[in-house]
């Protein structure tokens, strides 16, 4: 498949701080590709970006052949955004919000109800599409919101962390939403820092850290770069050292890395249950208490680790 968008070194700067440091990648038509990484890693200034609402302080990307710095409004005509931030009027129906956004597209008449009609029925909304949007859930709102950036049939779909603050029905409810949507066809562009969403939904994930795309590939191929390990994490009491236990776990054999994680140690090696006994061991010595350990397989929290030394959500 063709590339709908093509990033090229693409840097935002605010006077001396970089929030976006040269980042380059490309998304495939039919593709959801995620952003994942922490608050504040510059996910929403590159959508930001990509959307035309900042101008990039370098380089450009191009989207459906146009460039978001020389053709804006072309770019324009060929993406949906759905901000993390309600666009929404209270006092309207959903059915009204849409048709004011609608219009806003230049979508007008027939067109423009029907069309209204269509997107109300996509985000399963028809049966409350009369209610006035205050009245709705925080869920309810958020797929209202992304209707308003399906009016125009964009080629190409930005969501900016579509799923903060809501319950896990709802969350449950945007997810099921954004695959059916890549189902019928549509490219997504998905930020989250929730890794868990990045693993269900993605064909592809970037993962970017301090305004920096440090690694992208599939799930597989992203944990391939980490070796295949398995973590160990480690609860222990709030008066233990955590950082002393993981100086005593580097000293045994197949354990490749230990680090401290919110007071936790994470222990990384090729096969967790091949440390496990030695692990308990080493503590027991220091005559820290493991309240409880959990397991983990090679995901992509691993491999943030990995790569950046921290967890991904601190």
């Amino acid at each position: 498949m063709p590339n709908i968008l093509e990033v090229q070194n693409l840097v935002k700067k605010y006077g001396d701080f970089a929030a976006v440091k040269g980042i380059s990648f490309n998304i495939k038509e039919g593709e959801i590709f995620s952003l994942l990484g922490p608050n504040g890693a510059g996910k929403t200034t590159t959508i930001s970006m990509l959307s035309t609402l900042y101008a990039p302080t370098s380089g450009d990307a191009t989207i459906a052949g146009h460039s978001v710095s020389r053709e804006p409004m072309a770019v324009r005509n060929a993406i949906g955004v759905v901000p993390q931030d309600l666009a929404l009027y209270e006092d309207l129906t959903a059915k009204e919000n849409l048709l004011f956004w609608g219009q806003m597209y230049g979508l007008s008449g027939k067109s423009l109800t029907t069309r209204v009609d269509e997107v109300l029925e996509q985000i399963d909304l028809t049966d409350k599409a009369k209610d006035r949007v205050k009245t709705y859930s925080g869920g309810m709102k958020r797929r209202v919101n992304i209707g308003v950036g399906l009016l125009h049939k964009p080629k190409l779909l930005f969501m900016d962390e579509p799923t903060v603050g809501i319950d896990p029905q709802s969350r449950r409810a945007i997810l099921d939403t954004v695959k059916d949507l890549n189902q019928k066809g549509m490219t997504v562009l998905y930020t989250t820092h929730y890794m868990e969403e990045a693993e269900e939904l993605s064909d592809r994930v970037g993962i970017i850290d301090h305004g920096e795309l440090i690694a992208i590939g599939t799930q597989k191929e992203l944990t391939q770069q980490v070796g295949e390990t398995e973590t160990l994490l480690l609860h222990i009491s709030e008066n233990d050292d955590p950082e002393a236990l993981a100086a005593a776990f580097k000293g045994i054999k197949d354990v490749q890395e230990a680090s401290v994680i919110n007071h936790q140690v994470s222990v990384i090696a090729q096969s967790a249950k091949d440390v496990l006994a030695p692990v308990i061991g080493k503590a027991n010595e220091r005559g820290i208490k493991i309240h409880s350990i959990d397991i983990r397989e090679p995901n992509l929290e691993a491999v943030f680790l990995h790569l950046t030394g921290r967890a991904l959500r601190d």
